[in-house]
């Protein structure tokens, strides 16, 4: 959007999707993590995850978007339907944490671009991501440092293989080939970025807490 522009009023659509995207957070954190917490504590802990995604990052920061738009403020959510995705650089890019991404964007990649290419530089903001994953997530949970870190690391290693001519003539990068290897690269090695120290001694006290188990 340019500089000037008014944002555009939210249709209610919107205004119902995000409504239902925080009811659905509702729903599975107090309907489905008790159920999952009687007998499986670490189903539970990511249940609870999940919940808490729709409720809050999917949902209410969706919502806040929609009411700073109704107030013609450009203010985009920050999830942008990161499940239809069709390359691991547009999931990372354009559809995950938009916040983060702009931020990290200005911060990091375009003040090392020159010095150290396009590459590195994406790496390196992959890196920074990690270790403030490392920071919020194994600091707190005592154990399996390092963990989150290799995991943004791998997904920067996954975006060069897409990138690559290889890649490419693959089609990682478009369609459905692209959106199996953006699914196969961002979930399969979650567990290093939400692994089970941080789900028995952090999640599931706060779900605790809240009330969900």
């Amino acid at each position: 959007m340019s500089e000037g522009e008014s944002a555009s009023k939210p249709a209610p659509r919107e205004w119902l999707a995000a409504g239902f995207k925080v009811l659905l957070g509702v729903g599975l954190m107090w309907g489905l993590v008790p159920v999952a917490g009687e007998a499986r504590p670490i189903a539970a802990g990511w249940c609870g995850m999940i919940a808490l995604m729709f409720l809050l990052h999917f949902g209410a920061f969706h919502l806040l978007s929609l009411a700073w738009r109704s107030y013609g403020v450009a203010a985009e959510p920050i999830m942008r339907a990161p499940a239809v995705a069709t390359s691991l650089s547009a999931f990372w890019g354009e559809r995950w944490n938009r916040g983060f991404n702009e931020l990290a964007h200005e911060l990091i990649f375009r003040k090392t671009c020159r010095r150290l290419g396009v590459a590195w530089a994406m790496l390196l903001v992959f890196l920074a991501s990690g270790l403030i994953h490392d920071l919020v997530i194994s600091v707190p949970a005592g154990a399996l440092f390092g963990l989150p870190t290799a995991y943004f690391l791998l997904q920067g290693v996954g975006v060069l293989i897409e990138r690559s001519r290889l890649g490419r003539r693959a089609g990682l990068n478009r369609g459905a080939a692209g959106w199996v290897f953006m699914f196969v690269f961002t979930a399969s090695p979650a567990y290093w970025l939400f692994h089970e120290p941080f789900i028995i001694n952090v999640m599931n006290p706060f779900l605790e807490a809240i009330g969900a188990l």
